[in-house]
């Protein structure tokens, strides 16, 4: 099965945070657990794509890069967006066909926003995901970023679009053998 681990708006920015946004919740935890599946990628042979926002630093300039501690393979493609969706207005749809990919490992920020959206939208793409439960962050909002995330890894968790599904593991799992077929 082909799979593409893809990291979402992981960028400098937006994980520290700026003069109008905070940081990201427990960021040191999500570079670590990124950089962890990252290497995990790589012993399984798998590819890593990573989405910027062109909103993040006004797509510029170190802010917009991915974050610096994140250790991005050199191989990896980038794709960057304008929108919420990161399957709106890019080729990532596209790439991730001509490669036959099946299953997607989602990773990144923000929770509510572009993850929810991601996971949603590969569903009805025709593909399987993995959200990496501790893979994914936000700031508080309306609710704190901790109910954000378990609300979150809640709802998707068996999130289905009929053939293909979402399921949500951890880190420490073995994210590269998925799981879909026992629950269908």
């Amino acid at each position: 099965m082909n799979q593409t681990l893809l990291i979402i708006d992981a960028q400098q920015e937006l994980i520290d945070g700026n003069l109008e946004e905070s940081a990201v919740f427990n960021k040191e935890q999500l570079i670590r657990n990124i950089n962890k599946v990252i290497e995990k990628a790589k012993e399984a042979d798998v590819p890593a794509v990573f989405v910027r926002d062109l909103d993040v630093a006004e797509g510029k300039g170190v802010g917009f890069q991915v974050h610096s501690e994140i250790n991005v393979p050199a191989e990896a493609k980038i794709f960057d967006k304008s929108a919420t969706n990161s399957f709106h207005g890019t080729r990532l749809l596209e790439h991730l066909r001509s490669q036959q990919v099946e299953h997607v490992i989602i990773m990144g920020c923000k929770t509510q926003h572009c993850i929810d959206t991601a996971v949603r939208t590969a569903t009805i793409s025709g593909l399987d995901v993995t959200l990496v439960g501790d893979g994914h962050s936000t700031e508080d909002g309306v609710l704190s970023a901790e109910q954000i995330i378990k609300h979150h890894n809640s709802t998707l968790h068996g999130h289905y679009n009929v053939e293909h599904f979402s399921i949500v593991r951890n880190s420490e799992e073995d994210l590269f053998s998925p799981t879909h077929d026992s629950h269908r």
